[in-house]
């Protein structure tokens, strides 16, 4: 029986990739990367900052490295504001909770950028549980955040649905052995389907979803 569905944040909630893309090409364009969009979306997208620093910039100090991704992260929230939810999300939540459905946020996202994007998109009183891959202390891909989740909510893998839009996202939550459904915000949905999800959608509007969540 379904009791609990478990959010990821960046192109989950809201698309966010066309906002931390430009930031990264910017802060790596100096040092000789050039970053267009399929560069971003395999080797950036859904990855923890200090994994994608130490890759590009080895030789960077640990300090240099720090302040790298504050900075990156700053213009990211600069930009946050214009963010909205993806079609349809606002109104599934609410239906979820209307089915007394846990609702809670698993993201490898920074606090501050979690609730900037909250505030962004009027979301900041809406998830009970936060769960955070800096307060686990390993972020995706490894399965540690959804089952802190779980743990939290007190629900089994096979009692939650998971929402995720990155190839490291999906491996996180299906390696928990949480049913997942893959949201093609940005990333091809072809390949998302061959990652182990039990569903692909575009947005929380696909009729699909709200027939796949009812029959949970």
């Amino acid at each position: 029986m379904l009791k609990a569905l478990l959010f990821d944040l960046d192109g989950t909630l809201a698309e966010t990739d066309s906002v931390h893309h430009p930031t990264w090409a910017g802060l790596l364009r100096p040092h000789g990367y050039d970053v267009d969009w399929a560069f971003y979306q395999e080797r950036i997208s859904g990855r923890l900052n200090p994994d994608i620093v130490a890759e590009f910039l080895p030789n960077l100090s640990e300090e240099e490295g720090r302040a790298m991704i504050e900075a990156k992260e700053a213009d990211f929230r600069e930009r946050a504001a214009a963010l909205e939810p993806l079609p349809g999300l606002v109104g599934f939540i609410e239906r979820g909770k209307g089915m007394g459905l846990e609702v809670a946020l698993v993201t490898n996202a920074p606090k501050e950028n979690v609730l900037a994007v909250l505030r962004a998109l009027d979301l900041d009183e809406v998830f009970e549980t936060v769960i955070l891959a800096d307060d686990v202390g390993v972020g995706k891909p490894d399965p540690a955040p959804y089952r802190a989740a779980l743990d939290a909510l007190g629900v089994a893998a096979g009692e939650a649905l998971a929402f995720e839009d990155s190839p490291s996202g999906i491996a996180s939550s299906v390696t928990a052995g949480i049913p997942t459904v893959g949201v093609a915000s940005t990333h091809d949905p072809g390949k998302l389907g061959r990652l182990g999800v039990r569903l692909v959608v575009h947005d929380f509007t696909d009729p699909e979803l709200e027939a796949f969540v009812r029959s949970r």
